[in-house]
């Protein structure tokens, strides 16, 4: 088997090293890739979103299976591209993907088929979401880009006056363009966060290992959003009884939901909640593995990712049995100082082996190149070290263990990983 995987953070790095397991697949390409996943697999500069190139690089390699992994060609459609072309896909289409693509479809979605989550209203016009959000006279306020922004489409107004940049941001200076065209402002929430990856085929959800998704850049959750400073799986807020709760009131209802839209989701469906004194609340939807939390739920996963891949594209995941290790992952994200603001490219990285690894952890590469034998920093999110452990606790230790002993210029990583729960059974 020939694997083509669409992406080139550290999601698609942990991925690709799952995939790598099945002795079947004899070979695995990525596209654009980087410098670490080079070692793992053939990396070809095709840019993600270019469906095109992708379909185009698919046949020139005869590729039997893709993988498209990044919410921005899910978005675009690339799985019905590639589908239309005879290239089999794990992944949602355009139509199912718009669950994470427009916020205002998710939250409308989620109202009308009423699963549980914060109390909404969408604007498409900035002085009438300020208008609202002055009548509501309660903050923190929730304002959130409709369309997709690379994870930091979500602004938290502490006041009025932060609630007005929040909306001029997104909504006059088009911080991330048209996603601002319309906004949702929503409640806000209280209670632990977990997020939930789970399996589907449209008809049946296989909830993966939960874990917990560190968003700020600083210690003890200041500073700015990010795509995440690191996770850790499984989280111990998340019980069997909150489980089974969420099974009935939002996984199955929201794959159910999709279905009666017309928009049957196989692939890979992502669930933020939040734990709120009023139970388990949505706070969105992702269509695709979380970043970084697929480098601490992939490591846990003992039955084979591409039979379950190709489960969820051809409707058969009631015929599987997905086992998980009894263990615990940590993930620590080394970042580039600055990130997510400006920072500084082109560092080697001392602490790695020639293929990028480290011994007693799991190395992942986000924004790495290599130079001849050298690593380099290629991006706001460097590396992702992670670790197994009988407990959380040990995890941790090992992870950042391997912190210390692996780096870079200007390097910045959180410190306090974990530390709410590091005690907790």
């Amino acid at each position: 088997m020939k694997i083509l995987v669409v992406g080139s953070g550290g999601r698609e790095h942990a991925v690709i090293r799952k995939l790598k397991e099945n002795p079947e697949i004899t070979s695995i390409i990525c596209a654009p890739g980087n410098g670490g996943i080079s070692a793992d697999a053939v990396c070809a500069s095709v840019k993600a979103t270019d469906i095109e190139g992708m379909i185009a690089l698919a046949k020139q390699e005869q590729v039997d299976f893709c993988v498209v992994t990044p919410d921005d060609p899910l978005a675009l459609g690339m799985v019905d591209a590639m589908e239309k072309e005879g290239i089999p896909c794990f992944g949602p289409d355009a139509k199912a993907a718009v669950i994470e693509a427009s916020k205002v479809f998710s939250k409308n979605l989620m109202k009308k088929y009423g699963i549980p989550t914060a109390a909404y209203e969408v604007f498409d016009d900035p002085a009438k979401a300020m208008e609202y959000i002055r009548e509501q006279g309660t903050y923190p306020a929730v304002v959130k880009a409709d369309g997709l922004a690379l994870g930091k489409g979500v602004l938290i107004a502490q006041n009025e006056e932060e609630a007005q940049e929040a909306l001029k941001e997104l909504m006059i200076d088009k911080a991330f363009g048209a996603s601002g065209n319309q906004v949702v402002v929503e409640e806000f929430m209280t209670g632990p966060e977990v997020s939930v990856l789970s399996f589907t085929d449209g008809n049946v959800i296989c909830p993966m290992v939960s874990s917990m998704d560190h968003k700020r850049a600083n210690d003890n959750d200041e500073g700015l959003n990010t795509g995440g400073m690191g996770t850790i799986a499984p989280s111990p807020f998340f019980t069997k009884e909150i489980a089974d709760q969420c099974m009935k009131e939002i996984f199955l209802p929201t794959v159910n939901a999709m279905k009666a839209e017309g928009r049957p989701f196989k692939g890979c469906l992502y669930f933020g909640l939040m734990l709120t004194p009023q139970g388990p609340r949505v706070v969105e939807y992702n269509c695709r593995f979380g970043d970084p939390e697929t480098q601490v739920v992939l490591p846990l996963l003992n039955t084979d990712l591409f039979t379950i891949m190709k489960a969820c594209r051809e409707g058969a995941l009631a015929d599987l049995a997905i086992e998980w290790k009894d263990e615990a992952c940590a993930c620590v994200i080394e970042a580039s100082g600055g990130y997510p603001q400006s920072y500084k490219k082109g560092y080697p990285i001392h602490g790695l082996d020639a293929d990028g690894c480290h011994e007693g952890v799991i190395v992942y590469h986000a924004g790495t190149k290599k130079d001849g034998d050298v690593y380099l920093t290629n991006g706001g999110r460097v590396l992702g070290i992670a670790a197994l452990g009988r407990d959380l606790n040990e995890a941790l230790d090992k992870a950042y263990a391997a912190v210390d002993e692996i780096g870079f210029e200007n390097m910045h990583c959180r410190r306090d990983i974990g530390a709410k729960v590091r005690n907790l059974k």
